[in-house]
């Protein structure tokens, strides 16, 4: 409470019989309500304020009665609120707007939605801008879309309607009105209605440039995302710290180049200080091979570390095969005094299991024990696959059953981690369990038993699990059909397999290429062989692999101007044949 509405309730409190009018009344019905704590006698005070409004009549003015809808509202007496609101004999706009106010703030979405179709029918509607942002911002976080849709469709129609009253500006033209119908648009992934909202503003700001470009980013349109930057730019508007951060995660994904772009940027703005854009920076390099110097750089040079930074820094060394590296970064943390969050054991548990090290894998494990993160299910999934993928089929058993909270990841990584082993049956036999216990098989799980079935040669097993999944035609993806043509091709049915690639309903991937190449080899059909071949090398010319194999299948067919062609390629491209590479560890 400020200490003018303190001064007028003590002049009030002196003068109350001589200061009833419905002029002065609201006055002190708002210091009443004016402080955020709300305590009894207060209360009491406003009861006897609302009290005298009904003996001197003054209620019956719209001003005093929409005072004590807000007063009852920041008390949290909504059955006050409607009953008051109900009975008033003249409402205004303010009116409106105070009982639909109270409603949002307090979570009455439905009767919120209610009041506005019945004010659509008055000459009130639309309330102001503002409150009507506000509920559709509230719409969105909460995911009520058809709420926010339908109050869209009534402005519209207001909009159109020449008898409705418009206090305010146009609210459907409104930059922070509509700002928000294009944040909530693109938050229920209705990207063309965000656009058509964007593009008939008839003013723009930085923010609802920046809500296009966080939507579109947000909505992996990622091409969209710094198409609206530049045009951004164009229109005299420069990005700002929240434009910068929201594209970040579009350029890791495939578009370092701009990334680069706006880190040069920020640097020159002087966000390169930012503690949040560094974290977010480091996330960006890590995701990039080529990034990782970048990435270590920008750690390096960060004055202030915390717990998001290192898990970072972790997760880049840990997801481009430096697993050493990330553990001695992890072993750094306690002498920085940063304690590590799940996240960080996460991504310490990633760099264990690409290295395969068990010795280091069960320290994680036991530290994970020690500081009660044993509860986390992604963790337990994390060293269910480190333990399948170090051959310790026994112990990823025994941490699955232990699981308190088990999902389809958990399912997918025990199952694949015996169907890596060659252990086919009992992956199946995870698989049916899974099923009996109601459990719906995602994509995950369905690659992980064909691959299993693959592994084991469980060919009868497979195109029964295949011919089921084919019934949901979204749950079958690329990955699931190259798996299954690697099969049939290893089983010897490779005219099975060119009969799934013949009806395929989508572009083939470099991997169905050559597992159907092989499959061709090893039955003879070098024919059909070499014209698959010329398939791989035009689907992925850069990849070294990929030649070796065809030089291979022009080899068993005599075809030696073929090889030469192909040498000649690898070596016009500076490619060379990659060699194989094992690793044992040595004392575990």
């Amino acid at each position: 409470m400020t200490k003018t509405d303190k001064l007028l309730l003590q002049l009030y409190k002196q003068y109350r019989h001589e200061l009833t009018s419905p002029v002065i009344l609201p006055s002190v019905i708002k210091a009443t309500s004016s402080s955020s704590s709300s305590n009894k006698s207060r209360f009491g005070f406003a009861l006897q304020l609302h009290c005298l409004a009904l003996k001197s009549g003054s209620n019956s003015y719209p001003i005093v009665s929409n005072a004590l809808i807000s007063m009852y509202a920041k008390f949290s007496c909504i059955p006050s609120v409607t009953k008051l609101f109900d009975t008033m004999l003249l409402r205004d706009v303010v009116s409106w707007n105070s009982i639909l106010n109270s409603h949002i703030l307090h979570a009455h979405f439905s009767k919120a939605f209610a009041l506005l179709q019945r004010m659509s029918y008055s000459h009130y509607f639309p309330p102001n801008p503002q409150l009507t942002a506000s509920f559709i911002s509230v719409c969105a976080r909460l995911r009520y879309f058809s709420f926010a849709k339908s109050l869209h469709a009534l402005l519209i129609v207001a909009d159109h309607n020449p008898e409705c009253q418009q206090e305010h500006h146009n609210p459907s033209a409104s930059v922070f009105l509509s700002t928000s119908l294009v944040h909530f648009y693109f938050t229920c992934h209705d990207s063309s209605m965000a656009f058509r909202v964007f593009d008939r503003m008839e003013i723009k700001n930085e923010v609802s440039w920046t809500a296009m470009v966080s939507g579109c980013a947000a909505n992996l349109d990622d091409h969209a995302a710094f198409h609206c930057v530049r045009a951004m730019q164009t229109h005299g508007f420069e990005p700002n710290r929240v434009t910068l951060l929201s594209m970040l995660p579009a350029s890791a994904r495939g578009y370092v180049r701009y990334g680069k772009e706006i880190h040069g940027y920020a640097f020159r703005r002087g966000l390169h200080s930012d503690h949040h854009f560094s974290a977010s920076l480091i996330d960006m390099y890590c995701k990039s091979r080529s990034g990782i110097a970048l990435a270590r750089h920008i750690f390096d040079a960060s004055e202030v570390k915390d717990v998001v930074m290192w898990s970072s820094i972790i997760w880049t060394y840990a997801r481009n095969g430096a697993g050493f590296e990330a553990i001695r970064l992890f072993m750094q943390m306690p002498e920085e005094g940063i304690t590590p969050n799940f996240v960080t054991l996460l991504a310490l548990i990633t760099a264990c299991t690409s290295l395969t090290s068990l010795k280091h894998g069960s320290r994680v494990h036991a530290y994970i024990i020690k500081r009660g993160f044993y509860s986390h299910t992604c963790i337990g999934n994390a060293l269910i696959d480190m333990y399948s993928k170090c051959g310790f089929l026994v112990d990823s058993d025994r941490i699955f059953r232990e699981m308190s909270s088990k999902d389809s990841v958990s399912w997918s990584s025990l199952i694949g981690g015996y169907g890596l082993h060659g252990y086919g049956w009992k992956a199946l036999s995870l698989f049916h369990e899974m099923q009996d216990k109601e459990l719906q098989p995602d994509a995950i799980t369905l690659l992980s038993v064909l691959s299993a079935c693959r592994h084991a040669g469980l060919v009868e097993e497979g195109q029964k699990i295949f011919e089921i999944a084919k019934k949901d035609s979204k749950l079958l993806k690329i990955e699931h059909y190259a798996c299954y043509i690697d099969l049939l091709g290893k089983s010897g049915k490779t005219e099975a397999a060119l009969d799934v690639l013949r009806t395929l309903p989508m572009k083939p991937s470099p991997r169905i290429w050559s597992s159907l190449m092989t499959a061709c080899k090893i039955d003879g059909r070098l024919e059909i062989a070499e014209m698959l071949a010329n398939q791989l090398i035009t689907s992925e010319p850069l990849n070294a692999a990929n030649y070796t194999l065809v030089s291979t299948v022009y080899a068993e067919s005599g075809n030696w101007g073929g090889v030469e062609e192909v040498r000649r390629l690898m070596r016009t491209q500076g490619m060379s044949k990659c060699c194989g590479v094992s690793r044992i560890a040595v004392g575990t």
